[in-house]
């Protein structure tokens, strides 16, 4: 218990300082041109034309490793009308139980998905620290791809656990939570905005749209901050679309076994996802 406390105060004064220097210095007055890694070159913009949307810069890795890939960008059209589900995604990649990543994915109609991913955007060789996260050190970036891209490099060559869970939402609040997404990729594009380990993360980014569309829906939580505990936040509020118990739940939708199997297939998004899954 002391150690859980301890926890939470430092969670609380990293929370602190990182609001310190995240108030009044979030934002860029301009755009600035930096030797970005080539996974992050270009900057996903979307143009909306009533139930249509053109997305630009839609990314699609080719990966062999983590460190030898190819980059491909794509312009793609939707129709928001055909929204059908949304997903939440979380990568932990830490030995102990708290830093992870998360993003969502949507799903067409079509049967096409287009994930969204809240990223650090890397210049050439650079690593990210989550102390200089506190310190505007890093831009923030939307990254939207395909899921052979955002899923398969963590499944499959990252070697991370990756947990799929499908939201307990209708399809009108998956369709306004992607151009909401979609709307800040427009404003970071416009105006770049600082990363933030604590306040403008992968997570807070996902719930800080949730929250401007549905106040209260997701509430302030210390496992927010670290996003591990994420989908234990989102269990409890009831967003995962899942009638197993809590103590369960988390091991049904790891779906790296899954990925390894449709490695390679056209229809990988499907094959994560299979009938005999967990109730998706």
């Amino acid at each position: 218990m002391a150690i859980v406390v301890a926890l939470l105060v430092v969670i609380a004064l990293l929370m602190v300082i990182g609001a310190v220097f995240a108030v009044g210095g979030g934002r860029r007055s301009a755009p600035i041109e930096r030797d970005w890694g080539p996974a992050e070159a270009r900057l996903a913009t979307a143009t909306f034309d009533g139930d249509r949307v053109t997305v630009h810069n839609v990314r699609h890795a080719v990966y062999r490793s983590t460190t030898d890939f190819d980059v491909h960008w794509e312009t793609r059209e939707y129709d928001l009308a055909t929204v059908a589900s949304a997903w939440f995604i979380v990568e932990p990649f830490a030995d102990w139980r708290g830093p992870a990543h998360t993003f969502v994915s949507f799903g067409f109609a079509d049967g096409r998905y287009l994930a969204v991913s809240a990223e650090m955007r890397k210049e050439r060789n650079e690593r990210f620290s989550a102390l200089r996260g506190l310190l505007r050190t890093y831009d923030l970036m939307i990254v939207v791809g395909d899921e052979r891209d955002l899923i398969g490099l963590r499944a499959l060559h990252r070697r991370d656990d990756v947990f799929l869970y499908r939201l307990r939402i209708m399809a009108v609040e998956a369709r306004a939570l992607l151009e909401a997404l979609l709307r800040r990729a427009n404003a970071l594009a416009e105006r770049p905005a600082f990363y933030n380990t604590l306040c403008a993360n992968c997570t807070t980014t996902i719930t800080d749209e949730i929250e401007a569309l549905a106040p209260g829906r997701v509430p302030r939580s210390w496992r927010l901050v670290l996003p591990r505990f994420s989908d234990d936040h989102a269990f409890d509020l009831g967003l995962i679309d899942t009638d197993l118990p809590r103590a369960t739940y988390r091991e049904a939708h790891r779906i790296n076994a899954l990925a390894e199997a449709a490695a390679g297939a056209e229809d990988f998004s499907a094959r994560l996802r299979p009938p005999r899954a967990p109730p998706w």
